[in-house]
């Protein structure tokens, strides 16, 4: 893994842990409140907004999974993360541009370049 690749995918494991804690736990109340509030705002409930934080949580497990253990399997646990990344963001992004404006889709749209560069690269 290149210095770029290993920024790049710990950056994305970080942001998804940080993000997917919110939704699975809502720890922090007001960011909790505003990502609940635009998933009823897209017709979806609570049980969805953690069942998104769930994949979230374990793609983010699994793309940093070759920064922690050096196994030869370990490489396609982050490209199975990688791509976990990109779908959740394509929703994300879907979801925005249905509903919202495409600001509001901005960190869906730089985390669907990130983890797709990975894609690309792996």
């Amino acid at each position: 893994m290149t210095t770029t690749q290993t920024i790049i995918t710990t950056l994305l494991g970080a942001f998804f842990v940080f993000a997917s804690s919110v939704k699975l736990l809502g720890w922090h109340k007001l960011i909790f409140t505003t990502q609940l509030a635009f998933f009823v705002k897209y017709g979806l409930n609570r049980q969805w907004m953690f069942m998104v934080g769930a994949i979230e949580l374990t793609a983010a497990v699994l793309i940093i999974t070759p920064l922690l253990i050096t196994v030869p399997i370990a490489a396609s646990f982050s490209l199975v993360g990688a791509a976990g990344l990109a779908a959740v963001s394509l929703g994300a992004i879907a979801c925005h541009l249905w509903f919202d404006s495409w600001r509001d889709g901005i960190p869906a749209m730089v985390t669907l370049v990130l983890s797709g560069y990975l894609l690309l690269v792996m």
